[in-house]
């Protein structure tokens, strides 16, 4: 066929989408049909395809494209419970990368690898155990905040307009899929049908139905012994059947590969392709796909289930106005200036100061005056600048330490010290004169210590070999190297102590919630995560973070790391009492909840009740409050969570101001699941409980009341 027989109907923009993308795929050739299924998709000249390549990166900012704006790592977006902040952030994003797509078309038509518009993220998965490296990129153990937030981040990603999509949002891992790292091609997650199905899959299900997520990545590993790339239980009975995606699926990098390499379900590439995408994996990170010709000449496959995902791939593609004139898709006119503007800095700057948590504060020793004769900043990630951008990240112009946070806080007559101490890993040791000297003259000692992307992370992350669990994971997870030591130097020199912590993930702190009198939980706060820090230290921002997943006393209350029973883990299900809860963070002022509000105290299986609750802030100083709504079974007939988070308000108060927060809680929150997965609202009592934290924590103000089910 030559370029004059081409029918060009599928550049009219009048026509059906869908019948655009019959007219284009039915005039490629088997084998220009199978390149197109590999993330780097070559170019087809005679029907003036461009090539593209599908893998881009936004999991807190623009990733590995150059200049962005840098925000909070996802676990300190989590932290934040605030659903509008994280739409808000990924609406700009979703800008930048709009920008920079149409910059990198117009200076050379092909576009490299990182500035298209299909992007992976958000990751969903639920941080179940406090060793997993990857859980810094999640928004926490608990699936429904896990929804919220990644709903609003999928639709800020993906624009409202009703034509176009302005990018295309990938949840995943999909599913069942948090560590270990080093087995995750090979591991079967093994997993009962209730958890699968009350814990592990309502943030796909939410992203995907009320998001609409317009495709979705597989994870590596198996899920009950079907790899999850290529499981028609996952992506055809669930996904499709059930949940009603229309979009395509996207494998993790390499997964088909590991089908036959690691996972042993297949005995050749060809059989791998096959199953994948039969079962409805359409797009491969990787180049095993291009077996896909020799699968189709064994028997294998054939071309027609081969074009069914070609034309789910064109579809997002002409969803995205990649076909058609700029001055018809609104978001082409996106202008280069919103890539790392003012608008955007000043996000970051607020959601890095909503992600810091307040874990202690003894006699109220934050926030210190900012006149303060002299301060000595001691710590190895202080000065760091890998602990502002996590992982997945793109780099800002300017970023703050916290170390310039803090110099840029004080007045000009304060004197601050500084010493690095130890490493952040290792057994190298410090040097005990350095550190008395940098504190001797300090009416007050901040501490920066906690963990850096290279001590937790993806496989392959570089660690210290104490820490390591093998690519990326933790074996421990108290403070790392020889930061404890100085830690407890620190304190016998009998000076006030503040410990700010960075990282990504649970920390175990019992020595230092037993004696340090402050302690603030940073996370990896992005490119304003200095003056974030500094803003709470000193006042400038009342702190209202919570934590989005618990804080364990020590790994001996947590179940095995390859054991995916939800048993015993998160506050959902854990019996023990943790260091610090879920959920949980302090604040500069006070705030007392009072008459809540049922507006029935009975209901039906298919009704909802409203709730309202009185909010007072009865504290010295504005703030911010972070309302939340728990529920619990008082007597179920099947196993069910102790208490699940299933409302959140972040809510800004006045000194003696009061307000009245509502929620609407629908029944299928009160669901439980039997033992094959299936949901049902039983009859019985079930206490609501609203307030600063959950129920049980004495400084969450909680307030509770009963509803009934008949």
């Amino acid at each position: 066929m030559d370029r004059s027989e081409i029918d060009k109907r599928y550049l009219d923009v009048n026509l059906p989408m869908m019948q655009r993308v019959e007219i284009l795929v039915a005039q490629m050739t088997l084998r220009e049909k199978i390149a197109q299924t590999l993330h780097a998709a070559p170019p087809i000249p005679r029907l003036d395809v461009p090539a593209y390549n599908w893998w881009n990166e936004c999991l807190h900012g623009v990733g590995r494209a150059g200049r962005a704006t840098v925000f909070p790592q996802a676990i300190g977006l989590a932290a934040t419970f605030d659903v509008p902040l994280v739409g808000k952030i990924a609406a700009a994003i979703s800008d930048e990368a709009r920008a920079k797509h149409h910059l990198a078309l117009r200076r050379g038509g092909a576009l490299e690898q990182y500035f298209g518009l299909t992007y992976w993220t958000p990751n969903i998965n639920i941080f179940r155990d406090p060793r997993w490296g990857r859980g810094q990129e999640t928004y926490g153990e608990d699936p429904y905040l896990a929804a919220r937030l990644g709903v609003a981040f999928v639709k800020g990603l993906q624009g409202s307009d009703p034509k176009y999509l302005k990018l295309v949002a990938t949840p995943k891992h999909y599913a069942v899929h948090s560590g270990p790292e080093p087995e995750r091609h090979s591991f079967d997650s093994v997993v009962s049908q209730r958890d699968l199905r009350e814990t592990y899959l309502p943030a796909f299900k939410a992203c995907v139905q009320e998001g609409g997520a317009y495709s979705i990545m597989g994870a590596y590993n198996r899920t009950n012994g079907e790899p999850c790339c290529g499981s028609a239980t996952l992506l055809q009975k669930i996904l499709r059947d059930e949940w009603g995606f229309e979009g395509f699926v996207v494998s993790d990098c390499g997964a088909i590969h590991d089908f036959h390499t690691h996972h042993k379900v297949t005995r050749t590439p060809e059989e791998s392709v096959a199953m994948a995408v039969r079962n409805g994996c359409d797009l491969n990170c990787g180049d095993t796909y291009e077996r896909l010709l020799e699968a189709v000449s064994q028997g294998l496959i054939d071309e027609k289930e081969i074009d069914v995902s070609v034309k789910r791939l064109f579809a997002a593609r002409f969803k995205l106005g990649m076909f058609d004139p700029e001055d018809q898709v609104p978001f082409s006119k996106t202008p280069a200036g919103v890539v790392h503007c003012w608008k955007h800095i000043t996000l970051a700057r607020r959601a890095a100061r909503e992600s810091v948590v307040l874990l202690k504060n003894e006699n109220n020793l934050l926030p210190l005056k900012k006149d303060i004769k002299s301060i000595a900043v001691i710590g190895p990630t202080a000065l760091a600048m890998d602990v502002l951008w996590g992982n997945y990240n793109g780099f800002a112009p300017e970023m703050a330490t916290i170390l310039e946070g803090i110099i840029g806080a004080v007045s000009e007559s304060t004197q601050v010290t500084y010493a690095r101490s130890c490493e952040a890993g290792g057994k190298r040791p410090f040097n005990m004169g350095e550190i008395e000297w940098t504190a001797s003259g300090a009416d007050a000692i901040i501490a920066v210590m906690g963990y850096t992307p290279g001590l937790e992370g993806e496989e392959g992350a570089t660690l210290y070999e104490e820490d390591a669990g093998g690519g990326g994971d933790r074996v421990r997870i108290g403070l790392p190297g020889q930061q404890l030591e100085v830690l407890k130097k620190l304190y016998s020199l009998k000076k006030p102590v503040i410990l700010v912590l960075t990282g990504g993930s649970p920390i175990e702190l019992e020595w230092a919630a037993a004696n340090i009198p402050a302690i603030v939980m940073s996370w990896y706060p992005g490119e304003q995560g200095g003056h974030a820090v500094a803003d709470v230290l000193f006042g400038d921002h009342n702190p209202a973070g919570r934590l989005p997943v618990t804080f364990v006393k020590s790994l001996d209350q947590v179940p095995p790391f390859n054991d995916y029973n939800m048993k015993g883990r998160t506050y959902r299900f854990m019996t023990e009492e943790p260091l610090y809860p879920f959920g949980y963070g302090l604040s500069y002022t006070k705030f007392a909840y009072s008459n809540l509000i049922l507006d029935k105290t009975s209901m039906s299986k298919r009704s909802s009740v409203r709730v309202s609750v009185d909010v007072e802030n009865t504290g010295q100083c504005d703030g911010d409050e972070v309302v939340q709504l728990y529920v619990s079974d008082v007597k179920a007939s099947v196993p069910v969570p102790i208490r699940h988070l299933e409302g959140v308000q972040r809510i800004h108060l006045t000194v003696g101001e009061k307000m009245t927060v509502k929620f609407i809680l629908k029944s299928d929150q009160l669901a439980a699941y039997d033992d094959d997965g299936h949901s049902f609202v039983e009859p019985g009592d079930f206490a609501i409980s609203v307030g600063g934290g959950q129920p049980d924590q004495k400084c969450s103000g909680a307030v509770t009341a009963t509803v009934t089910v008949k």
